[in-house]
């Protein structure tokens, strides 16, 4: 199952589980975000092709981490005394694409904590006055 949506005028083409970068958003690691302009959608027999879009589908994915990477620009020219270095700094959100649903679909609630029973305190005895 695939599927190919749109965002920051680029298409990504995406399965559950894979990890893009896509433009730069504030969001905290952790955090859900939602694309909603699905171009098409593949899974099994069925193909759904939007017209531009698919109508209801979305692609869930959550944010892992903001890289950034400097690039390095250098030009250079023997013999004439230039050299010019320079760096860029492109700032990315990287997510990992959790579920692709379909018009109707609801994303499967996430599973419960458990939170360990208290551990039982031991009894203190009550204090005995000293005989002096």
């Amino acid at each position: 199952m695939y599927a190919v949506f749109e965002d920051g005028s680029r298409q990504y083409k995406v399965s559950e589980g894979d990890f893009l970068r896509v433009d730069y958003r504030a969001a905290e690691v952790g955090t859900r975000i939602e694309f909603n302009r699905v171009l098409l959608y593949q899974g099994g027999d069925d193909t759904r092709i939007g017209q531009p879009l698919v109508e209801g589908a979305r692609v869930l994915a959550e944010v892992v981490d903001h890289p950034s990477t400097k690039l390095y620009i250098q030009h250079f020219r023997r013999r004439k005394n230039y050299r010019r270095l320079r760096g860029h700094r492109q700032p990315y959100t990287e997510v990992q694409v959790r579920y692709i649903l379909l018009p109707g679909m609801e994303p499967p609630a996430p599973p419960p904590t458990e939170t360990p029973p208290p551990t039982p305190q031991p009894a203190v005895p009550p204090a005995t006055p000293n005989p002096t």
